[in-house]
């Protein structure tokens, strides 16, 4: 599989350094817990000119809260396993296993936005007029940021990544 894209943020580092540890060998009393993922559908003009489906073929991500709100909401998270989505063109069948397997720390804020520090892959969509890139889907891979604002907006600042416009592949 091709791989285009990689991330990883600072201040997440040191969490990153450890050696990951699937779900399925994770130790009973492990702060990591399953974090899968189901199937998208997005319909035709959203992210492609055309209507696309997404579906993990291999999801062995985890995620441990690191922090919460005094009411229990999770507040910081970080995220690691193995994660490749095939996507798919659903006027033709066309598909792309796209990697998206990562580790990103993200941080849930009060008012509904998020702030992510990412290194390797992950998939990330854009509505029109809505970030930092056209519309589309898009394996970003490196090390990186993205804010994610109340209203949706999408921020991607790059540090060293690659990024790959899945439509193209399918289109």
């Amino acid at each position: 599989m091709r791989r285009t894209f990689a991330v990883l943020p600072a201040l997440a580092a040191l969490l990153f350094a450890a050696v990951p540890v699937s779900a399925a060998t994770a130790a009973p009393n492990s702060p990591w817990t399953p974090a899968p993922s189901g199937p998208w559908d997005v319909a035709a003009g959203v992210r492609c000119d055309f209507p696309v489906h997404g579906e993990p073929v291999v999801d062995e991500v985890e995620q441990h809260v690191l922090e919460t709100y005094p009411d229990g909401r999770t507040k910081r998270v970080v995220y690691r396993g193995d994660l490749v989505v095939r996507v798919t063109n659903k006027d033709t069948g066309a598909s792309y296993d796209a990697d998206a397997g990562g580790r990103a720390v993200v941080d849930y804020r009060e008012d509904g936005s998020q702030f992510w520090r990412v290194r390797g892959p992950v998939l990330i969509g854009f509505a029109e007029n809505r970030g930092t890139l056209p519309r589309g889907l898009y394996t970003v891979d490196g090390s990186y940021t993205m804010e994610i604002g109340a209203t949706g907006y999408k921020t991607l600042t790059l540090q060293h990544a690659a990024i790959d416009a899945l439509c193209t592949h399918i289109g």
